[in-house]
């Protein structure tokens, strides 16, 4: 383990062992980085409840999301003094009084825009904010109404959206390429999301964590296309990201100053990411440029599966656990970072 890395586990440990509870529930919305198992329960080929899917997770157990592990929405909700896994909404073996402290709506494959969920025939966001207004009955059903609009207000909403849009829809599909330049969808993207905002606000939701893009460049699938440059990352699509990321700190600056008592945090994982992804050493890592399933090139969701013997027997060596996700470990170096802006604004 690096130096840096041992610092962050350091640091980790003293917050989850001094911040008791201090907001009432961590609610999540977005996509396969922040998902639980909600793609489990509609039809989807999008899937990870099979092994070796959630091999170092709790009990060795797949339970639907796209790490070896946990996810960074289980941290958070760890570090605040909450539960140490969110449960995903759709997941049949939870009830509201799991979910009363903690519930993830997100779903893999998804994005702000509704073409991105059909790709894959995923949960498109407005569903994820019917969900949230279902959960929200069932909450003032278990609780009563002054309990609910307490747990409402004062929880901590993490979204996190926007990579699928670029790499699954508009780079992919030649439909959104046809309406939008690049920096026309990125405006598009976040006219989605300000609608989005406005609406979750309009239901009480005061206190929200919004993550940039990663870069997605770096992400193993893209590399393994990019034979041209020795699979280097893809600046094109670091680029993109950085733009867009320029764009959604500046949405999240106007919107607190329209909304009022709206508190929302732009949490930018990139510098983190990418310097995990470039000096892997420093945090105890040897690859970072395959992932650990399979070749490490191109498997993610059924050819990541069990039957796959290329598969590494140790993830915490990775950067990636598959082809578009990070590991564990990964997730939590990068959670540690983001901490030290989230705590401090939300506890």
């Amino acid at each position: 383990m690096g130096f840096v890395s041992i610092i962050f586990s350091i640091i980790f440990f003293t917050w989850g062992s001094k911040i008791e509870a201090k907001v009432p529930a961590i609610i999540v919305f977005g996509d396969s980085s922040v998902d639980s198992g909600n793609n489990n329960a509609i039809k989807t080929l999008l899937k990870s409840n099979f092994m070796p899917y959630g091999r170092d997770f709790y009990g060795g157990q797949p339970t639907g999301r796209f790490s070896n592990g946990r996810v960074p929405p289980d941290f958070i909700s760890e570090a605040f003094g909450l539960k140490p896994t969110i449960p995903a909404y759709l997941d049949p073996a939870f009830t509201i009084a799991d979910f009363a402290t903690g519930v993830c709506f997100a779903s893999a494959g998804t994005g702000f825009d509704n073409a991105t969920s059909d790709v894959l025939n995923v949960i498109p966001l407005w569903r994820e904010v019917e969900l949230y207004k279902e959960y929200q009955a069932k909450l003032r059903g278990y609780v009563g109404n002054e309990k609910a609009n307490e747990v409402i207000k004062e929880a901590l909403y993490l979204v996190s959206l926007g990579t699928n849009d670029f790499l699954e829809n508009y780079y992919t599909i030649p439909r959104r390429r046809l309406q939008f330049s690049v920096q026309q969808y990125e405006d598009f993207l976040l006219q989605l999301a300000g609608k989005f905002i406005r609406e979750i606000y309009s239901l009480g939701v005061r206190k929200i964590s919004i993550s940039g893009l990663p870069p997605m460049g770096c992400l193993p699938l893209e590399r393994a296309t990019n034979v041209m440059s020795n699979f280097e990352c893809v600046e094109k699509f670091n680029l993109v990201a950085l733009e867009f990321n320029a764009k959604l700190e500046g949405f999240v600056w106007a919107l607190n100053r329209q909304l009022p008592g709206l508190t929302m945090l732009f949490s930018n994982p990139y510098a983190i990411f990418y310097q995990i992804i470039t000096k892997p050493y420093l945090y105890g890592f040897e690859v970072a440029g395959k992932a650990c399933c399979g070749t490490g090139t191109f498997e993610m969701s059924y050819l990541c599966s069990q039957e796959n013997s290329l598969t590494c027997s140790d993830a915490t060596k990775y950067v990636f656990w598959d082809a578009f996700h990070p590991t564990e470990k990964t997730n939590q170096i990068i959670v540690n970072d983001l901490l030290q802006t989230l705590l401090p604004m939300f506890r």
